[in-house]
């Protein structure tokens, strides 16, 4: 567990007792040219991605690699006016979000916004990687593009 474990809470699933981020789910990376990505990241890594696939209603196509209990996520447009050829066109190639495992999405997004948190999507969408997944715009959280996901059961 990320935050390790909470005294008298050892016997119960992490998700019985915290509220919040459970772990780093993974980092989400923009490419331009995810073939060419996935061979730079299969020589960095030490291993070739273990799965891509598309999820048409974002426009991307993704690949994902894991080092160990890492999780990296490649990301390719498939249209030029989808939101990660956006991203690539303002600020380039590089890490595109950072994203937290939840157990109740739903409840996580409910705390973040009466926190003040601004929300992109009022309801979980479904992501790649069979996870339901949620982001927060980085205008409230120091310009990190935060995505919450959780495991579609």
């Amino acid at each position: 567990m990320l935050f390790g474990s909470v005294q008298g809470k050892e016997d119960l699933n992490p998700a019985e007792y915290l509220s919040g981020m459970i772990r780093i789910e993974h980092i989400g990376i923009a490419v331009k040219d995810l073939a060419a990505a996935e061979e730079l990241y299969g020589k960095l890594l030490g291993c070739p991605s273990y799965k891509r696939e598309e999820v048409a209603s974002e426009g991307v196509i993704t690949s994902f690699f894991k080092s160990g209990p890492n999780k990296i996520e490649l990301l390719e447009s498939t249209r030029p006016d989808g939101p990660i050829a956006k991203a690539i066109e303002k600020r380039g190639e590089g890490i595109h979000h950072i994203a937290f495992e939840v157990a109740d999405i739903r409840a996580e997004m409910a705390r973040l916004k009466a926190e003040g948190f601004i929300l992109l999507n009022e309801e979980p969408k479904r992501g790649a990687d069979n996870k339901l997944v949620c982001f927060i715009h980085p205008k409230s959280a120091n310009g990190v593009l935060v995505e919450l996901c959780q495991e579609i059961q």
